[in-house]
């Protein structure tokens, strides 16, 4: 489904009464549970629950929900409106089916004790209960992940949900069956981490090693609490690089770190592929952010990794660049054309009273030209350096030499075509504030103020001379 149609879906859930999104809630979810139409219902379910938490002033009631309560470890690994996840991570979306294949069939038993649990215990009663819970659920998944292995694949997908369910039950229960330990690694991490350095590496590794950590199964989701506290994600890869006491890729994949790489080329892809629908929609709020990120990953990669162009991470890694690179081309060579529209001095003639010039488009193009400049600063790496120069080049030459001629222009008599040279002129002072600064815009209004008492002169020398009074 296209970003246009997902946000006209939740502008018609979002209008919808409050008892009318439960019931539509109610209703999806027996859809999943007789198994039809999982996919659909469980995008619908996804956007209803954003709605309804964002619309929810009191997020109090949430804690009291048993699947909340008992999937609480699996919190830091959650992921939404994803349609590839990597490893260490979790859709949001596949927690309700699975909660409702564990009352259902998968341990009822375990559920019902535990619902009673919540409804009259105290504090400590109910610690013990979500935990005990916890490990129910682990177990529980363990078996009909063991029923995948053995050739009931079919049947599993018919009780579970969509194959995407299927795909998250087993790090479910991994992280479930895991959850204290992984609760311990948290509280050991450092809150923020500005730079990855040896020492912090060391400490990480440290940390990491205890044999329960180290589980295929459990080493990702380690490995993604650590990675959340970086300020720069993709220096994960020095977990691996130091495993492997090597920055060959194919001694750093040998490893069980050699995840770290996939996880941080995974998440330079999804970044790029941010950076793609922002420019589609023209929000370049975060242009600049992303285009950091991508700049300073990709290098960092390619620097720290000794990476072969035909490997899998190495054409990963130029699938990224060549997207980035699409998607910043075809917005850059439209650039120009559009200061040149909006600046263009065509004949006086053709200037009418009617003549407007649209502050929307004035703004957008005012941040499609700092787009560019920002594109120029991170140009090398990212397979862009010679349209942006291009581009930016272009744009010098042609807002200096715009903006000099509507200085001369704003000296005509004529009142309707100073008034839109005027309009022009704003336009102009506007973009060379974008490229040059708020000194030099400053310049160039104070020469369009001196331009226009020519004008005024002018007039007062064409006023008839007073007649002498009579007699």
């Amino acid at each position: 489904m296209s970003q246009s149609s997902i946000e006209r879906l939740r502008e018609y859930l979002g209008q919808l009464p409050p008892k009318a999104q439960a019931l539509l809630m109610r209703e999806f979810e027996r859809a999943i549970e007789r198994g039809e139409d999982v996919t659909v219902a469980n995008f619908v379910l996804e956007q209803l629950r954003m709605i309804v938490r964002s619309s929810s002033e009191d997020m109090t009631p949430r804690t009291d929900d048993p699947m909340r309560r008992v999937f609480r470890p699996i919190e830091p690994f959650l992921v939404e409106n994803v349609a590839h996840i990597r490893p260490g991570q979790i859709r949001r979306s596949s927690l309700a089916p699975i909660w409702m294949w564990l009352g259902r069939e998968g341990s009822p038993d375990a559920v019902q004790a535990f619902e009673a649990a919540l409804a009259q215990g105290s504090t400590p009663d109910i610690n013990a209960a979500v935990r005990t819970m916890q490990m129910a659920a682990s177990d529980a998944i363990a078996n009909v992940t063991g029923a995948l292995s053995s050739g009931e694949r079919q049947r599993t997908l018919g009780r579970l949900g969509a194959p995407s369910v299927v795909e998250d039950i087993a790090p479910i229960g991994a992280v479930l069956n895991a959850s204290d330990v992984l609760d311990k690694l948290s509280a050991k991490l450092p809150g923020q981490i500005r730079v990855f350095a040896d020492s912090h590496v060391a400490s990480a590794m440290a940390a990491l090693n205890q044999p329960a950590l180290q589980t295929p199964q459990v080493l990702p989701f380690a490995v993604s609490l650590v990675m959340q506290r970086l300020a720069a994600p993709w220096q994960i890869v020095r977990l691996g690089i130091m495993v492997a006491a090597s920055d060959d890729e194919i001694r750093v994949a040998s490893t069980p770190f050699g995840a770290t790489v996939t996880m941080a080329i995974h998440d330079l892809s999804r970044v790029a592929s941010e950076l793609r629908n922002d420019i589609k929609r023209g929000q370049f709020a975060d242009t600049s952010n992303h285009l950091k990120t991508l700049h300073d990953g990709v290098r960092g990669l390619r620097t720290e990794l000794d990476i072969r162009s035909d490997s899998a991470w190495g054409r990963q890694l130029a699938a990224i660049r060549a997207e980035i690179s699409n998607s910043l081309q075809s917005e850059i060579d439209g650039v120009p054309g559009r200061v040149r529209r909006l600046l263009r001095q065509g004949p006086d003639k053709d200037v009418t009273a009617a003549n407007r010039i649209d502050p929307v488009d004035v703004e957008e193009t005012a941040a499609l030209i700092d787009f560019v400049a920002v594109c120029r600063n991170y140009a090398s790496e990212l397979a862009i350096n010679e349209v942006s120069l291009r581009a930016h080049t272009e744009l010098q030459h042609y807002v200096e030499k715009a903006t000099e001629t509507l200085v001369e222009s704003l000296r005509t008599h004529d009142q309707k075509v100073r008034a839109f040279r005027m309009m022009q002129m704003k336009v102009a002072i506007r973009f060379c504030e974008v490229m040059y600064g708020p000194d030099y815009a400053s310049l160039m209004s104070k020469a369009a103020e001196m331009a226009r008492p020519v004008e005024r002169k002018a007039a007062e020398t064409a006023k008839p001379a007073k007649q002498p009074r009579a007699g």
